[in-house]
């Protein structure tokens, strides 16, 4: 338990709707938690070391109403699949059966041949192919204005962050940006390539992001205002 934290399976509560609760226990917790995810609804009940799983059972079943309620605000997970409105390009398209053996996105839809029950895991993985075309060629043009070179391209499903530049010049994106507008996707390329010269978040640093992008206000807070939205489609990969 290096990292300080254990699964401890899955707990029903029931009622109407029954609840389903993913526990875990944390080294460095103080207190028995319950936590919705405003991405997934996913309902985690944490319990600190030394605390007995039956009584953070009998925790989380005291707020079985207020879960209910947390969860009948909260966006539910989106499973993709022939009949899904996707974004892709920040543009929203329907996706539908298709025939051949290519994906193709024409006319406001993502036509997708094959088996229904597995589109969304062939269109996964259609979006980091093309994830990872749209962020290469803004990497490699910004890093040639910059005069630097990184030495990696990463891609992952990443919620903390959209982006990483390591030390050593690797850069690292979540693939759900090809999902956002082409410019959030370029403005998140050039913070990172930026990375490469300043390895901080001084004036300095952002001083290059708007030499190499230009304003970028608008981007930046198109993530904080519509980035965990993304993280909502699930794909079933």
């Amino acid at each position: 338990m290096r990292s300080g934290k254990a699964d401890m399976g899955q707990h029903i509560l029931d009622g109407n709707p029954p609840v389903r609760v993913y526990l875990r226990r944390s080294a460095q917790a103080r207190r028995i938690s319950l936590r919705v995810s405003g991405l997934d609804a996913k309902v985690t009940l944490t319990l600190p070391r030394g605390v007995a799983k039956s009584e953070a059972v009998a925790f989380a079943e005291e707020k079985a109403d207020w879960l209910r309620l947390q969860l009948r605000t909260t966006p539910q997970a989106n499973t993709v699949g022939p009949g899904t409105e996707l974004p892709c390009e920040g543009e929203l398209l329907r996706v539908v059966q298709g025939s051949g053996r290519r994906i193709r996105m024409e006319h406001g839809e993502i036509l997708v041949p094959g088996n229904p029950d597995s589109a969304g895991a062939r269109l996964a993985g259609h979006l980091k192919q093309l994830a990872r075309t749209r962020l290469s060629q803004a990497s490699d043009r910004y890093a040639a204005a910059l005069g630097q070179e990184y030495h990696r391209l990463t891609l992952r499903d990443t919620r903390s962050r959209w982006g990483s530049c390591s030390s050593a010049g690797a850069l690292m994106y979540s693939w759900r940006l090809i999902m956002a507008p082409p410019e959030v996707l370029t403005y998140v390329a050039a913070h990172e390539v930026a990375h490469l010269r300043h390895m901080n978040h001084s004036a300095t640093f952002w001083k290059e992001v708007e030499n190499l992008y230009g304003d970028y206000d608008v981007p930046r807070a198109w993530l904080r205002d519509n980035g965990a939205k993304l993280h909502r489609f699930r794909f079933g990969n």
